[in-house]
């Protein structure tokens, strides 16, 4: 009998930590860093305090977790969809729907990256800690496009700001607009006009 119990607390403990790092995403992004405290997460897991100190020492590293796991989930997701794709306009454009994608399923992480381009005080002492495998995702995208000559020579981070930013916009912003304007980011309708729009743009930023 003992011998199960070691695994069965692991697989315990594994779950409350998946749910504290789910909660705790959802509190970042509704009310950011600076408000949030650990009470307002203990409160959402149903759990108290301690036991989110157990796994996460403190605030700081609980939401440093939330984002190492927002930005590795959307590499592998970057990774998957490019699987495959060599000519390089394609891989922009998959690259740029994967972010769109991900995003628009996990409108969670659309805020917290949203919330980290203004709030500085989330960053810590390395703002691109986590968030460096996007940045080089679009960096080598780009990079092969120039070289290829399909590609005049643009800056990475110049896109980022203006094409592929758009997605987080589109995203966050949909019920900011006032009731009239608002939509659903998810419906088919507006997801592929914004889609098509976006590969307008990424096509005329790169065109030689």
């Amino acid at each position: 009998m003992s011998a199960t119990k070691p695994p069965i607390r692991q697989a315990r403990g594994d779950a409350t930590r998946r749910q504290i790092l789910d909660e705790a995403e959802r509190v970042f992004a509704d009310i950011g860093y600076a408000a949030a405290r650990l009470d307002h997460v203990a409160d959402a897991v149903g759990i108290r305090r301690p036991s989110i100190i157990y796994h996460f020492p403190g605030k700081q590293q609980l939401y440093d977790e939330v984002e190492a796991d927002i930005f590795s989930a959307m590499h592998g997701f970057v990774l998957n969809r490019m699987e495959g794709v060599a000519d390089p306009m394609a891989r922009l454009l998959a690259l740029l729907d994967a972010w769109l994608d991900f995003l628009v399923g996990r409108p969670t992480a659309a805020r917290i990256i949203q919330r980290l381009i203004a709030d500085s005080a989330a960053h810590g002492d390395n703002p691109v800690r986590f968030s460096e495998t996007a940045l080089q995702d679009i960096e080598a995208v780009v990079a092969a496009g120039v070289v290829s000559g399909q590609f005049r020579p643009v800056s990475a981070m110049l896109l980022l700001n203006t094409v592929a930013g758009g997605a987080l916009h589109y995203v966050c912003n949909a019920h900011q607009l006032g009731a009239n304007r608002s939509y659903d980011p998810a419906a088919p309708e507006p997801l592929a006009e914004f889609r098509a729009m976006m590969h307008r743009l990424a096509k005329a930023a790169v065109a030689p």
